[in-house]
């Protein structure tokens, strides 16, 4: 067994500490887990491992919620035996996205800014064990987080019985780099108190009573990132679309020159934009978001990142080595937050948030689909987009024009699924241009969005079906043709491609 003996400072609290199969055997089937763990990041791994090996031999079900997605070590093992009943807020594994998408899995999508309040209210169930990765407890019991806080402070306080994971393959540097704070609920609550994204308004720890603390995990297993993908040319060209953007607001005096603090998503598009900050003429720049990524680390070295506040650091496995490298230097300009503290409404509102997420598809008037394909198969989840979007000073959402080899446009008549409703939405990016929003009706939004976003293949059939459906309705102010508004989904479904056979046969419409 690791020996986490120096990482336990308590010493009455070295006499729980036991293996991962003793931890795991006190759950029980049809208990709720409450984990640490958001975006690869800072998941227990031991026990739900053990877990899993147990659910092999004697099959069993557990509903789990988290910060958001975690690693193979969790989602991918429990989910491989057919262990888990219930699952929110958010999730990236594919095994489980199959069994949430054949009806196996009962699957939450919610804000994630609001799981710990509804956990701690109870509207989510009881919660029994909270699972919690450390990177060491300190004399008094409390926990020092790893590489995310994400929901385990709320979890801590919640649940009846933690157990901690103290992981060997997090370095104790990471001590200092945590703000955990967590605000009273209605009818008791108080202004979060940050002003700027630098604040520190919280502890260093997840505060945790020693009584509550059943059992104490060693483990040495390092977080499952993922390695980033290279930059190709449509996200390099979006990327190049924001900053143009970007300075035109500040020559329009809408933004100060150093911006406001950005939001950013995970994935290509996040990194390519990251890169594109580098590139930029920008500097004393500050980011206020969930996940702080590889690109950070760029900004930090190119001497442009003044602050970052998030609530996990999940770069590629590069990056990670990269930070460990020089954990001292980095940790002096980041921070680490409970999730409804990073995606807190009235901060980000306060601060004056830049958002920048994706999108799966958008529709003609600003509607915005992140997690459905066709309407009906879940992918991964809303995650904090919401949260943001519907708070920040300016909102932007990227897609590229089309998918699958251009069988499918990025662009509909209307969304198979909305996510972010047209009223949040302010920019639309893809890698054919910028359509702003702002300030516009909806049918002068549907002009800007189809000429300005929509690929050269689809803007005809787009133009027509908008013509034909103005026409109809004599001007409405959202006109559709209910009869053929999914009409673009439907031929997918029934060809493999949105377009028409006459396009598919010549290129053009």
């Amino acid at each position: 067994m690791v020996d986490i003996l120096d990482r336990v400072r308590n010493k009455a609290l070295q006499s729980k500490i036991v293996t991962p199969e003793e931890a795991a055997d006190f759950i029980k089937p049809g208990m709720t887990l409450a984990t640490s763990g958001f975006t690869s990041s800072a998941y227990p791994k031991a026990v739900p491992l053990a877990l899993a090996d147990r659910m092999k031999k004697d099959p069993f079900t557990v509903n789990i919620m988290t910060g958001a997605s975690t690693g193979p070590e969790f989602d991918e093992a429990l989910a491989s035996v057919h262990g888990i009943k219930k699952r929110l807020p958010f999730q990236t594994d594919k095994v489980l996205r199959s069994q949430i998408n054949d009806g196996t899995v009962d699957y939450i999508d919610i804000h994630l800014s609001e799981v710990a309040q509804l956990s701690r209210c109870g509207y989510l169930g009881h919660l029994d064990v909270a699972v919690i990765e450390a990177c060491a407890i300190t004399e008094e019991g409390n926990i020092i987080p790893t590489t995310a806080v994400g929901n385990s402070a709320s979890f801590v306080q919640t649940a009846d019985t933690v157990i901690i994971e103290v992981n060997n393959a997090q370095p104790l540097e990471f001590e200092g780099m945590h703000d955990v704070y967590l605000p009273l609920d209605p009818p008791n609550r108080l202004p979060i108190p940050i002003v700027r994204v630098d604040d520190r308004i919280g502890t260093p720890y997840i505060p945790c009573p020693q009584d509550k603390i059943r059992y104490i995990v060693p483990c040495d297993i390092a977080d499952h990132t993922r390695s980033l993908a290279p930059l190709d040319a449509t996200a390099q060209q979006m990327a190049d679309l924001t900053i143009d953007f970007l300075k035109r607001e500040i020559k329009a005096g809408r933004m100060p020159k150093n911006l406001l603090p950005i939001q950013s998503g995970v994935g290509n598009v996040a990194n390519a934009v990251t890169a594109g900050f580098v590139r930029s003429d920008f500097r004393d720049l500050t980011v206020y978001t969930e996940v702080i990524q590889d690109g950070m680390l760029d900004l930090i070295d190119a001497g442009k990142l003044n602050f970052a506040s998030g609530t996990a650091f999940s770069p590629s496995p590069e990056g990670m080595a990269r930070f460990f490298k020089d954990i001292e230097k980095y940790k002096k300009y980041m921070i680490l937050r409970p999730q409804e503290i990073s995606n807190s409404a009235e901060v980000i509102r306060r601060l004056g948030v830049i958002a920048m997420n994706t999108a799966v598809e958008v529709d003609i008037y600003g509607n915005v689909n992140s997690t459905h394909i066709a309407g009906t198969h879940m992918i991964n989840g809303i995650g904090g987009s919401g949260d943001f979007a519907r708070n920040a000073y300016l909102t932007i959402f990227y897609t590229p024009s089309v998918a699958k080899g251009g069988k499918i446009s990025a662009v509909v008549p209307f969304c198979s699924h909305v996510d972010q409703p047209e009223h949040d939405v302010d920019v639309i990016i893809t890698e054919q241009g910028v359509a702003d929003l702002r300030g516009k009706s909806p049918r002068q939004r549907a002009k800007e969005i189809i000429e300005n976003c929509a690929h050269p293949d689809f803007r005809p059939m787009l133009r027509d079906y908008f013509q034909r459906a103005d026409a109809k309705t004599n001007h409405a102010h959202t006109p559709h043709l209910l009869d053929e508004a999914f009409s673009f989904h439907q031929r997918y479904l029934e060809t493999g491609s949105m377009k028409r056979e006459s396009q598919e046969d010549t290129g053009k419409v």
